[in-house]
């Protein structure tokens, strides 16, 4: 095992320099050489006719060069070759920027094979810096390649050779982790031949049975890690609960719960009395009443004797809360703080001293709950809210504040159950699938560039009668350009302001803004100070404004469904007539039917399930650290079936051997171990 760790650079054929660009991909060690799977493939085996050559595609053509090619220089000293070739259906015209030595190496009368994106028409058709090849002396067409994601100073040439060089490195090196059984049960290759032909597949049909068995080893390795760390919990004291009657609780509440509510604090409460931690996940639609469970389990908490700390992602949800929660709770005699950073000297000092001596029961509060200085007396229960907003290591951070505690964990974001499963790890999951009754449905519309002045009317409409407007705008790209969207927004901003809106009070909120600004201007919005806040998606998890009746995103084919469902749950909170109009650019058939999906309905369940089968788990996995090794094969919108088949298989295998003692599986359980190591601790 200790080859498959060989630093990269030690690799026959790629040296330091290589190496450090390689590192850039996350490519260290021999095993992440091998294990940097293609994104795609192209199909250089087949050879077309020039006649059947389509423009916009890329094709091999098989062609002679007709005359000696020619070269000339053009603007900025670059040299520009071109060449004729033909064969009996056609004529292909070859065009090479920056490649001098084509001139003298290519020869009228011989005969090449040419590998590139057509260009031009069905009358004159021409490639671009192809790649060729003599005939007869062919290692980079007649063959399915792989295509690599790539960094600078890598290119796929170099990529594909050093991937070569690895798997020829390692031949001898690979343990099969999937015990015999299950690899003859399920039908699956070889370990060998799935990693050959995942890279350099001898035929589409070899492609699919190596990566069949490498999507189903990855789902299998999944699952028994997740049963492992469940088991490993199995053996943990949690803090200890007795049975009490909800009843209390219930009784004391100015309304009733839906029976989805109830069935997730039931599922809560049984955890917290199992003599375990409870490490739970309650996912549901927004405005589904998850606080409300959450109310109830911290009540169950306190009655037991135990404090709870509630984590919310930001200062102004930490305060929506504690102005929700504390009032509610007073009927119950249970005393709250809010403990944020902008809380005052004094006060936190209070807030210390009261969590310390157990006179706080519940704590509030952002991020500001991780320091150091805040101890609790008798933590017994951890809630985080919109976990995806905080990594698992701050996550755990917060559970070191006690001995295992109890963990609820608060998630809007509806997720098909089966992927729930994958990225939220070892927590158990509860669904509220029943929105409470007197929960605005949202009108949903998408519609194009030509309604423009009519939503500009109906925005000033509402606004006349009393309501506020969001309008939301995309983040376009990386890191690198946001600045320039930061741009874009306080630019729209000022021309809805300057230009359309004259008469009303437009606000901006983008990412870039501090904490304490974007506090302040939600906050001035959700007091009725401003009319429409033009923002980027910074609103996606936010401050309730009932008063807040419109939203309008524009370049809504840029967005996930998910992303689009959760913004349009900002409006409908209050008594008013609620609209979400989607506005688009030209979106691609594709991007239509995705749009028209959320104009007919607002279960984000079914719209979950619908952006997974158009855009793949992406929108799920994102910038999420949901702390388990990453899916480097599986797409779970198209392997969901062997998900299912991996899944049935690991816990066959775990229930027999729930631990992996038996020396057979000792291979697997290393496996586990060392695609677990960095998160173990913090799933635990």
């Amino acid at each position: 095992m200790a080859e498959l760790t060989t630093d990269v650079r030690y690799i026959k054929g790629i040296g330091e320099n290589r190496a450090k660009a390689l590192n850039k991909l996350g490519i260290f060690t021999l095993r992440d050489l091998i294990s940097y799977f293609p994104r795609g493939y192209e199909d250089r085996t087949l050879s077309r006719p020039i006649r059947e050559l389509v423009p916009g595609e890329s094709a091999c053509v098989r062609a002679m060069i007709a005359a000696e090619p020619t070269a000339h220089r053009i603007r900025g000293g670059k040299m520009l070759v071109k060449a004729r070739a033909v064969d009996e259906s056609g004529t292909l015209d070859l065009v090479f920027f920056n490649q001098e030595y084509r001139k003298n190496g290519l020869h009228a009368g011989e005969t090449y094979i040419f590998f590139g994106k057509v260009e031009g028409n069905l009358l004159r058709r021409q490639m671009v810096n192809p790649i060729l090849e003599r005939e007869g002396q062919q290692t980079l067409t007649g063959r399915i390649m792989p295509v690599y994601p790539l960094t600078a100073g890598i290119s796929q040439l170099i990529l594909s050779r050093a991937v070569r060089q690895g798997l020829d490195a390692c031949r001898e090196l690979m343990p099969d982790f999937l015990p015999d059984a299950v690899r003859r049960d399920h039908q699956l290759c070889y370990v060998n031949y799935a990693y050959e032909n995942v890279h350099f597949p001898t035929s589409p049909e070899a492609l699919e049975v190596a990566r069949r068995r490498l999507v189903f080893e990855e789902l299998f390795l999944l699952t028994c890690g997740l049963s492992l760390l469940r088991h490993r919990r199995r053996d943990v004291k949690g803090p200890a609960c007795q049975a009490l009657a909800l009843a209390a609780f219930y009784e004391k509440l100015p309304f009733s719960l839906t029976n989805a509510q109830r069935r997730a604090i039931d599922d809560a409460v049984r955890d917290m009395c199992s003599g375990r931690p409870m490490n739970r996940l309650c996912q549901g639609d927004v405005g589904s009443g998850k606080t409300m469970v959450a109310a109830a389990c911290i009540w169950f908490a306190v009655e037991n004797g135990w404090q709870t700390a509630l984590m919310a992602p930001t200062e102004i949800l930490a305060r929506q809360h504690y102005d929700n929660l504390s009032p509610l709770f007073a009927r119950f005699g249970i005393r709250c703080a809010l403990l944020t950073g902008s809380t005052r000297a004094k006060e936190r000092r209070d807030i210390l001293a009261g969590l310390a001596d157990g006179t706080i029961d519940l704590c509030i509060g952002t991020h500001a709950l991780l320091t150091e200085d805040v101890q609790y007396r008798k933590l017994g229960l951890v809630i985080t809210d919109e976990q995806h907003r905080f990594g698992v290591n701050q996550r755990a951070a917060l559970s070191q504040k006690a001995e295992n505690p109890h963990m609820l964990v608060l998630s809007a974001t509806p997720i098909p159950r089966t992927l729930a499963l994958v990225i939220y790890g070892d927590l158990d999951v509860s669904v509220i699938d029943e929105l409470p009754p007197g929960r605005q449905k949202v009108d949903t519309y998408a519609v194009g560039e030509s309604y423009r002045e009519r939503i500009n009317a109906f925005l000033r409409r509402q606004v006349q009668e009393g309501h506020q407007v969001f309008i939301v705008c995309p983040l376009v790209g990386d890191d690198e350009t946001v600045p320039d969207e930061r741009k874009a927004v306080t630019a729209y901003a000022k021309k809805l302001q300057e230009e359309i809106f004259p008469d009303l009070r437009v606000a901006v909120l983008h990412g870039k803004m501090k904490p304490k600004e974007k506090d302040a201007v939600m906050a001035a919005f959700a007091a009725g100070e401003s009319d429409i806040l033009v923002s980027t998606t910074v609103i996606e998890v936010g401050v309730d404004v009932p008063n807040a009746n419109t939203m309008v995103v524009e370049n809504a084919e840029q967005f996930g469904l998910s992303q689009l469902h959760q913004l349009r749950g900002r409006v409908g909170r209050g008594s008013a007539k609620s609209y979400c109009i989607l506005l688009s650019r030209d979106p691609t058939e594709e991007g239509k039917q995705r749009l028209k999906a959320l104009t007919k309905t607002n279960d984000g369940f079914k719209i979950s399930e619908e952006d997974l089968r158009l855009r793949g788990p992406g929108d799920f996995f994102g910038a999420r650290q949901h702390g388990l090794p990453s899916l480097k094969v599986a797409d779970l919108s198209c392997d969901m079936r062997l998900l299912d088949e991996a899944q049935q298989a690991a816990k066959a295998l775990m229930a027999a051997d729930p631990t992996l003692s038996d020396p057979a599986h000792r291979i697997l359980r290393r496996r586990i171990y060392e695609l677990f190591q960095v998160n173990a601790d913090s799933l635990n």
